[in-house]
């Protein structure tokens, strides 16, 4: 018996527009001018990111994850959601990542699964609720990861096994 057919995201380029159903691209954006601070000695780039993390009790985490990279192709076969609470990943230097997300509600089928590719700079705050594999970063280094950190100690990650898909990301 032959099982479902194999279904390769394509990577799209992560922009805030296209991103936007999912939560938000954070980075320097060379199309807003900057707040100059310091004295001059520094520019500050706001970010429209919302970090949610005060539903039920909890409050901001702030981690750093140091990532393996990943090699590509690759099958997908988890997506994990967070419905308390924002995840921000930004990269604590030049690495790059792909961002694989669907949107918020009940577990996705493959085809409303997304894929975004990175480039230098770039990081993304996902939504409370969104669905999105694991950290998938191209190059070995440092996250700056900042979400909810529930009241009791506890948890709040659900997960979606795609056991049954044959989802890819392409090479």
């Amino acid at each position: 018996m032959q099982g479902p057919p194999r279904l390769v995201l394509p990577l799209q380029a992560l922009t805030a527009e296209a991103f936007e159903p999912y939560g938000q691209v954070i980075e320097a954006d060379p199309g807003r001018p900057p707040l100059v601070i310091n004295d001059g000695h520094a520019q500050r780039f706001d970010c429209a990111a919302r970090v949610d993390t005060a539903q039920a009790g909890g409050g901001p985490r702030v981690c750093i994850y140091r990532a393996k990279a990943r090699v590509l192709p690759m099958r997908l076969s988890l997506l994990e959601r967070h419905r308390l609470g924002s995840q921000l990943f930004m990269p604590l230097g030049a690495l790059r990542f792909v961002v694989v997300v669907a949107r918020a509600g009940p577990a996705p089928a493959p085809t409303a699964v997304q894929a975004f590719m990175t480039r230098a700079g770039q990081g993304v705050n996902l939504a409370p609720g969104t669905w999105h594999h694991p950290l998938l970063a191209l190059d070995e280094g440092d996250f700056l990861v900042l979400d909810r950190a529930p009241p009791d100690g506890g948890e709040d990650c659900e997960l979606h096994r795609l056991d049954d898909s044959e989802l890819w990301l392409p090479g």
